[in-house]
């Protein structure tokens, strides 16, 4: 498989990739990490006369803590998030995502901004940045906006970021005391293979009761998706095996995955079932932690 004939466009700054994706739209693509786009491009899943690298601008790396919690600029590579002290100590549930994707190579070059914006179903980051509250800055020429992160996904690969949008950060905001995030995901061998299923789960107790929870299924529809119901099903309640097997049968019904190679539709609702009391069950081993107890 080779490249086809692809004009490539450096920019240096925000403004010059919002202008450069402006002039080029709608045959022009972003370049980040170049994972998954240049493999869809050698494949022609897609197609493009035009690339813009953003890989200049310096500012869109690193992972800092805010007043609100922690922002990861989107050119910061999987490794770097998965080694970042500020992670380690204070956003433990995304390292449940980061030590399980893809191989060392993919994790160096591959970003999180891109883990993202490509809206692949069975991207590994957004369930879990989304059980987080996470949120993503889109900058333009004429403005910034920030967007939930659930709400950017329209369909598989679609998001709402327009063409002449660059994600430029992800926002977690500190957790709440007495609250717990997992996820747990299924593969068909270690390495550097894709999801199965998983699922996300994010929990805060108080006085062992569920107030709030956030169940994200990734892999078995269309985009990630957010299961209320799951929630619903925990919510006032203590968080025994019993109350998880009612969110995880939720689950189950909620998730639309397909039959493919790695296994048929009703296999992976059964494995979406088992994700999901394994998530939460960690989240409350979490949420018990953050009170101390």
């Amino acid at each position: 498989m080779y490249l086809p004939d692809i004009e490539l466009h450096e920019a240096a700054t925000l403004e010059e990739a919002a202008a450069l994706m402006a002039r080029y739209a709608p045959n022009a693509r972003m370049l980040a990490g170049g994972t998954d786009l240049l493999v869809d491009l050698k494949t022609k899943r897609v197609s493009a006369d035009h690339i813009v690298s953003i890989n200049r601008i310096d500012d869109l790396r690193g992972v800092t803590t805010t007043d609100a919690g922690l922002r990861i600029g989107a050119l910061t590579t999987i490794t770097q998030l998965d080694r970042s002290p500020i992670v380690r100590q204070r956003f433990a549930p995304i390292l449940d995502a980061t030590g399980k994707m893809a191989a060392p190579q993919i994790r160096n070059m591959a970003t999180v901004g891109g883990n993202i914006a490509c809206a692949v179903p069975c991207a590994d980051l957004p369930p879990v940045l989304t059980v987080m509250n996470a949120s993503v800055v889109l900058w333009s020429a004429g403005g910034q906006r920030e967007v939930p992160l659930e709400e950017i996904f329209v369909g598989p690969r679609q998001t709402i970021i327009h063409n002449d949008e660059v994600l430029t950060a992800i926002l977690v905001p500190e957790p709440p005391p007495g609250s717990g995030a997992a996820y747990a995901r299924f593969q068909l061998r270690d390495g550097n293979t894709i999801a199965v299923a998983a699922v996300a789960a994010g929990l805060r107790l108080d006085d062992d009761i569920v107030r709030d929870a956030r169940v994200a299924l990734g892999a078995v529809a269309p985009t990630p998706k957010l299961v209320a119901a799951a929630a619903a099903a925990l919510i006032g309640k203590t968080p025994d095996e019993a109350v998880f097997a009612q969110a995880a049968d939720a689950a189950m019904k909620a998730a639309k995955p397909i039959s493919d190679v790695r296994g048929s539709a009703q296999y992976r609702r059964e494995v979406v079932g088992v994700l999901t009391r394994r998530a939460l069950a960690a989240a409350r081993h979490r949420a018990g932690d953050a009170r101390g107890t």
